[in-house]
């Protein structure tokens, strides 16, 4: 028995084009043997739970919520170090002093991105962007009953200084000059920590404040958010690479 093939035309077809394959080969890059390098190093990275309550206003008013999209927004991630500990000989990593403790500021909204459905049976879909703001700081380093996030490597920061030296008056050798001085500083300028977004675990609890039947519409949504938000915090460092061992005869 033979079959029988039909032919099937596309309905919608687009302009396209087929990719004939490419050569390629593998090279040997050029390279020099360095001992230090200038990169990012990774000093913390916590895993912050920001707990929020909302009032959301819906113009029209819903019948049924459909969808809810949410993002995570930083518009702050500030490091302020609260205590230090000086560089010791054979400390890896050169400078003045190691950050121990510090306080990491963060703050930001949550981009809420609401569809519901109005009243009619065949209405159209209704979209409600609100921008949730949140704000607060955690502990790195020690902190409450130590449960605070620790420092993977320690933050650099080093300090500036300013000295000034008096002189005595020649005429009479037991009064200080007051038109003479001699004034000395010194100024680092730190590379600022900074923050990456990582990853946002949303739990929500959405509802009306006040109990609707299944024929009512309701026109504000109460939310109560709990987001686990994990921050990456980093620091450009000079590092010293590792030199592989020699071998022993």
């Amino acid at each position: 028995m033979s079959q029988k093939h039909h032919k099937i035309d596309p309905v919608c077809p687009v302009d396209s084009m087929t990719q004939p394959p490419l050569s390629s080969e593998s090279i040997t890059p050029s390279t020099q043997a360095v001992r230090f390098i200038k990169v990012p190093v990774v000093l913390v990275e916590p895993k912050i739970q920001i707990v929020v309550e909302a009032d959301i206003p819906l113009d029209p008013p819903a019948f049924e919520i459909k969808r809810v999209g949410k993002d995570v927004f930083l518009t702050q991630c500030k490091l302020v170090p609260v205590e230090f500990r000086e560089v010791v000989v054979g400390d890896p990593v050169g400078g003045d002093r190691f950050v121990t403790k510090a306080k990491l500021f963060v703050g930001g909204f949550i981009r809420k991105n609401i569809e519901y459905a109005a009243k009619d049976c065949k209405g159209v879909i209704q979209d409600r962007i609100a921008d949730v703001p949140f704000s607060g700081f955690i502990e790195i380093g020690g902190g409450f009953g130590g449960a605070s996030p620790q420092f993977l490597n320690f933050p650099i920061l080093n300090g500036s200084s300013e000295s000034s030296s008096r002189f005595i008056n020649p005429k009479d050798g037991i009064t200080p000059r007051q038109d003479k001085y001699f004034f000395e500083n010194s100024v680092f300028y730190n590379e600022q920590p900074y923050c990456e977004l990582v990853k946002a675990d949303f739990f929500e609890l959405d509802f009306s404040p006040c109990p609707k039947d299944a024929d009512e519409t309701f026109d504000k949504l109460r939310e109560k958010i709990v987001l686990d938000l994990t921050v990456k915090v980093l620091q450009l460092q000079q590092v010293e690479l590792e030199r592989p061992p020699k071998d022993k005869c």
